[in-house]
C-alpha cells in the first residue's frame, strides 16, 4: 500500500483519494483538549458498531456521544463509557420504542438532522446509516468511519424486502418508497464529511460504488489483550453471530445437518432464534448469549469458525483469529480482508468458498479437515495483530489531523 503525509491526504479528501497506509503521526494539536461530537447512529446493544463507538470516546476526554437511541445497560456504560456524557434524539423516550425502534427507519434522517454539533471542534461521526448526515458547519471538521452505506437502502434492499414479506402490495410499495427517499438523502448527504474511512476494502468498494467518494481503509480495533492464543482445540465448529437473516447461519446448519459426524455450536440470539433451533439436527448445540469471558473460551477452543454471511468487516471473525481460531468463511465482504487464504498464503489461516451454498461449504469444512495441519494457530494470532486498538487509535488521529490540516488550508 502506499503511504502519504497527513498534507497529501488533507488535499486529497474531499475529492478522489488513494488507499493506503497511514504514516506515523503525533496526536493532532490540540486533541485531548479539544471538544469531540461523536455522532452513531444507535446504540440498542455492545456490538462492533458500538466498540469503535467506545475506542474514540477513549481517545478524546472531551467527547460527547450523539446517537437517535440509546439502550446500552449501565454496566457496559460504566465499563466502556465512564463519564461519557450521551444525547439521545426525542424517539429515545417514545414508549415501547425498543422494539420497534428499527421500524422508524424514515424518520432518522430527519433525527439526526435535529442534533446540534455546531459548537464543537470537530466532529466524527460512526455510520452504518444515518450519523453522517448530521449538520456541521462549513469551517467545521467532520470524520466519518463508515461501517457500511445504508445496506437496506441499496444493493441488499431486495432481500431484506424479500425476508420482510414485503412485495407489490400497498405496504411493500410504501416501504420502496420510503426507501427510495432514504437513497435521495443519503446519496445528498454523501459529500457532507471531509474524509471517509472504511472498515474495510469491502465497504471502500461500495461508497466508491453508491457515493462516488474514496476512503481509507481503517481496520475496527480488536482488544487483543483480552484475546488469548489457544494452540489446545477441541472437536467442534463454532458459528458466533447476532441470528439475523443476513448473517446466513440457516446456511451453516443445513449444511452440518448434511454432516452428522461434526460438531457445531451456534452462539448468540436474535429474530431467527427459534426457527433455526427448528431447523438444527442433533450434532447442532446452541448457547445463546454468553458473557464476554465464556464467549472467548467457545471461541478459543473451537476447531474452526464457520461464517456463511457477507459483514462489511467482521469484528466475530477477527477476534477468532486472535484466539488462534482459524475461519472458514464466505469469501466477499471483510473476510477476504481478514483470511489469509489456504493454498495462497504462505502461513495460511483459513478457508474461504465462493458461493453462499450447502454445496460449497460442505466442500470448504472437508478441504480444512484435509489441511487443518498447515494452519497453526500462532499464525492465526499473529495475523489479527494487524487489527490492534493502538493501529485504529493511530489511523483515527491521523485522519483528524488530516481534516484540521485541510481547513487551516481553507
Amino acid at each position: 500500500m502506499l503511504h502519504e503525509h497527513s498534507s497529501d491526504l488533507a488535499l486529497a479528501s474531499r475529492v478522489d483519494m488513494p488507499a493506503g497506509a497511514l504514516s506515523p503521526v503525533t496526536e493532532p494539536s490540540g486533541g485531548s483538549d479539544a471538544r469531540i461530537a461523536v455522532v452513531h447512529d444507535w446504540c440498542p446493544n455492545f456490538r462492533g458498531g458500538e466498540r469503535v463507538l467506545a475506542q474514540i470516546c477513549k481517545q478524546f476526554p472531551n467527547a460527547e456521544v450523539f446517537t437517535l437511541f440509546d439502550f446500552l445497560p449501565a454496566e457496559v456504560k460504566e465499563q466502556y463509557f465512564r463519564d461519557v456524557e450521551f444525547h439521545t434524539s426525542a424517539a429515545n423516550r417514545l414508549p415501547m420504542v425498543r422494539k420497534f425502534y428499527r421500524s422508524l427507519f424514515f424518520f432518522c434522517p430527519f433525527l439526526i438532522e435535529q442534533f446540534d454539533v455546531t459548537g464543537f471542534d470537530a466532529v466524527i461521526s460512526s455510520s452504518a446509516a444515518f450519523s453522517r448526515g448530521v449538520i456541521t458547519r462549513p469551517d467545521q471538521p467532520h470524520l466519518c468511519y463508515v461501517h457500511s452505506p445504508v445496506r437496506y437502502a441499496w444493493d441488499e434492499q431486495f432481500s431484506y424486502l424479500q425476508q420482510g414479506g414485503l412485495g407489490f402490495g400497498p405496504k411493500g410499495m410504501l416501504y420502496r418508497y420510503m426507501l427510495h427517499r432514504l437513497r435521495t438523502w443519503d446519496t445528498r448527504t454523501a459529500h457532507g464529511p471531509d474524509l471517509m474511512l472504511a472498515n474495510s476494502n469491502y465497504v471502500r468498494s461500495r461508497i466508491r460504488h453508491i457515493y462516488g467518494r474514496d476512503a481509507r481503509v481503517v481496520f475496527p480495533p480488536v482488544a487483543l489483550a483480552e484475546l488469548p492464543c489457544v494452540e489446545d482445540k477441541d472437536d467442534y465448529y463454532v458459528c458466533a453471530s447476532f441470528l439475523a437473516p443476513y448473517k446466513r447461519t440457516d446456511l451453516v446448519i443445513r449444511a452440518f445437518n448434511e454432516m452428522p459426524s461434526r460438531r457445531l455450536v451456534i452462539v448468540g440470539e436474535g429474530q431467527q432464534s427459534a426457527a433455526l433451533r427448528g431447523l438444527a439436527g442433533p450434532n447442532i448445540s446452541f448457547s445463546g448469549y454468553l458473557p464476554r469471558r465464556d464467549y472467548i473460551d467457545v471461541v478459543a477452543r473451537a476447531k474452526a469458525m464457520v461464517f456463511a454471511g457477507c459483514e462489511d468487516f467482521g469484528i466475530a471473525l477477527a477476534e477468532a483469529q486472535a484466539c488462534g481460531t482459524p475461519l472458514i468463511a464466505f469469501g466477499r465482504g471483510g473476510a477476504v480482508d481478514i483470511v489469509r487464504r489456504l493454498g495462497a498464503a504462505p502461513e495460511p489461516t483459513g478457508v474461504l468458498f465462493k458461493a453462499q451454498t450447502v454445496g460449497q461449504l460442505k466442500e470448504a469444512v472437508e478441504w480444512f479437515e484435509l489441511n487443518s495441519d498447515k494452519i497453526a494457530p500462532y499464525a492465526c494470532s499473529r495475523n489479527a495483530e494487524r487489527f490492534s486498538e493502538q493501529n485504529f487509535d493511530h489511523a483515527i488521529l491521523e485522519s483528524l489531523a488530516a481534516v484540521r490540516e485541510l481547513h487551516d488550508m481553507a
